[in-house]
């Protein structure tokens, strides 16, 4: 099966065709835009369409990830995904952006927990805690520095995500053992492609993911980018 996976939901827009079946990526683009990713995605698609024998007839299945992230960036991906999914009659699988970026590091050698952090602006981020298999811990959320901290504990933990530095630091003073800390501005638009190859598209459908700030309160001071 070859899967068509999107990424608009922060700062990069990527793009990928993937080889289910062979495990391999067929091509892939991607660019760190920050905006415009309106503009940029159809031209990428075409050139990476452009390298698939068949064409658009020969995708099986679409992935996209579908936030959290920027309002603007997500609707892009998801509208882009469902025109692909209109045209081929191919089913469309939606991809978390927390899930995205915890993949890479599911199924290493020690049994610790990952913790997938965004920056969400004015003290706040993006957060939620998987296994070590990559199994959800809790529901995307968000949190404070300080409650992302609290959620973590004393456990040792990876951290992964754009928010990693200052969610080390807060972990550490609380008293966990930080095992590794990637800080990545998007996830890699791979692990999305073979996230979706796996997904169910019927309890994973492409509808963006908004997660309210109900009870997040900025912190002053404690390393996150306020804007």
């Amino acid at each position: 099966m070859i899967v068509l996976a999107l990424d608009t939901a922060l700062a990069a827009c990527s793009v990928c065709l993937f080889d289910a079946e062979r495990d391999k990526v067929i091509a892939s683009a991607s660019a760190m835009l920050g905006k415009g990713h309106a503009e940029a995605l159809l031209p990428m698609l075409e050139r990476v369409i452009a390298k698939l024998d068949g064409g658009w007839g020969a995708i099986g299945r679409i992935g996209v990830v579908v936030g959290p992230g920027s309002y603007t960036g997500l609707r892009v991906g998801i509208a882009a995904a469902r025109a692909v999914a209109l045209a081929t009659g191919r089913p469309v699988v939606g991809v978390t952006t927390l899930a995205a970026l915890a993949a890479p590091l599911v199924g290493g050698s020690e049994d610790v927990p990952i913790a997938a952090a965004i920056d969400a602006r004015h003290g706040n981020l993006f957060f939620q805690l998987f296994s070590a298999e990559g199994r959800s811990l809790d529901a995307p959320a968000v949190l404070s520095l300080a409650q992302a901290a609290e959620k973590v504990g004393v456990r040792p933990v990876h951290l992964v995500g754009s928010a990693s530095p200052a969610l080390h630091s807060a972990v550490s003073q609380a008293g966990a053992t930080v095992r590794s800390s990637l800080v990545d501005a998007a996830p890699d638009i791979v692990s999305v492609a073979k996230l979706a190859a796996t997904d169910d598209p019927k309890t994973s459908p492409p509808d963006p993911v908004y997660v309210k700030p109900a009870e997040a309160r900025p912190l002053a001071g404690q390393g996150m980018a306020s804007a």
